[in-house]
């Protein structure tokens, strides 16, 4: 009876904690929504709503160590414990960048002239946020072959960052007029690059949780 409980107990922190994914996939969708709609309204939404992914986080947290508490788990169930607690952390940072983008977003504002080179900060937007949702099925399935695939994915994103950097500093000499703006663009693109790269921990996490051993999946 108390083995069932354990289990259900390890289910339900599993539950929160891909919920605490989906609050940050929606903070980053609707953080790309406010950049190329230059919708300031939107942006203050989601720094607004922003508590309810650190509220859960926290929530991840205490629960995974009453569980250890009471429980007292070893091998692959206490590897699930430490690893719940170590991917909501990435998770949360990455609803965190939601909220940065958001900040520039605000900060660009409504002006008249049209965002320069948007179109790459959305490409690797799209595939910064399909990276962390490929990471958390293979969290919730334990497959590592997938999480491999995903810290795979970090690469185009490197490459696409390093394209836009290199672009949008060529822009600050064709454009002065349009420097803060340029500036928040690069900030921009550094916050997608970062949820790349802790989505590329949390699937070193899914490797470690499978095979107990630590991986450097992407150096």
């Amino acid at each position: 009876m108390v083995l069932r409980q354990f289990h259900v107990d390890l289910e339900s922190l599993r539950d929160k904690l891909l919920e605490l994914g989906s609050l940050a996939e929606v903070a980053m969708g609707k953080s790309i929504t406010a950049l190329t709609k230059k919708d300031v309204d939107l942006a203050l939404q989601i720094i607004e709503e922003d508590n309810k992914a650190d509220r859960l986080d926290e929530e991840i947290n205490d629960f995974a160590i009453l569980l250890i508490a009471k429980q007292q788990p070893v091998a692959i169930d206490l590897r699930r414990i430490f690893v719940a607690i170590k991917i909501s952390t990435d998770v949360e940072r990455i609803a965190d960048f939601a909220v940065n983008i958001a900040k520039s977003t605000i900060r660009i504002g409504k002006s008249e002239q049209s965002l320069l080179q948007i179109e790459k900060i959305e490409k690797m937007h799209s595939i910064a946020t399909e990276m962390l949702s490929l990471s958390l099925k293979a969290y919730y399935d334990e497959d590592i072959v997938l999480a491999k695939k995903v810290a795979d994915m970090d690469d185009q994103v490197d490459e696409l960052y390093g394209q836009n950097i290199r672009e949008l500093l060529q822009l600050t000499k064709d454009y002065p007029e349009m420097i803060p703006e340029i500036t928040q663009l690069s900030f921009i693109c550094r916050y997608i690059e970062r949820m790349a790269d802790h989505t590329t921990n949390i699937s070193e996490n899914i490797f470690y949780l499978v095979k107990g051993t630590h991986y450097e999946l992407n150096d």
